[in-house]
């Protein structure tokens, strides 16, 4: 698939058959995520991944119930470290770069993932004290999002996007 097919192909699944992701094909995922550039290239976020079961159930209880977190096969959970980022970028890398590095790599993982021909879906509605502490993760870091990726059960018609005319501007921002 080129670019262009794997953006029009991707699309949020949220079922999964019950086969492994081969490890080859998490490394290049991961991989993927690793390319994506960050502020300053200080890539300020950690990627947990989560295989097991019982890990996946508690992720989905903090995850608002959401439920099909819990029969997937791969969730990469995706940490800003504020630290990292605020080193360099003060207040501004603290509160908004280490989240745009975390989202940026979040989504190369999305679309290699993708080109792998696996599911994936973003998940950002968590509680964020309890996501952290299911990962046992650092206090210092915060949850930006969970990635679920599998083989796809489904596949749901693709979401309506808006217009361009609604989201591009001119050099001058007129709203109609």
């Amino acid at each position: 698939m080129d670019f262009f097919e794997v953006i029009t192909a991707r699309q949020s699944i949220r079922a999964y058959r019950p086969i492994r992701v081969e490890r080859i094909d998490l490394e290049r995922i991961l991989t993927a995520a690793n390319t994506a550039p960050s502020a300053g290239n200080l890539q300020a976020y950690q990627i947990v991944v989560v295989q097991g079961a019982a890990t996946g159930s508690a992720l989905a209880a903090a995850a608002h119930e959401q439920e099909f977190l819990a029969q997937v096969p791969v969730m990469l959970a995706f940490l800003a470290d504020p630290q990292r980022s605020s080193a360099r970028y003060a207040a501004r890398g603290e509160r908004l770069f280490c989240i745009q590095d975390a989202t940026i790599a979040a989504c190369h993982a999305q679309l290699a993932a993708a080109a792998l021909g696996l599911g994936s879906c973003w998940v950002g509605a968590f509680d964020d004290r309890r996501i952290a502490q299911v990962l046992g993760a650092p206090t210092q870091l915060r949850p930006v999002c969970l990635l679920a990726i599998g083989y796809a059960a489904e596949r749901p018609a693709h979401s309506s996007r808006k217009d361009l005319t609604d989201l591009v501007h001119d050099e001058t921002f007129k709203v109609a």
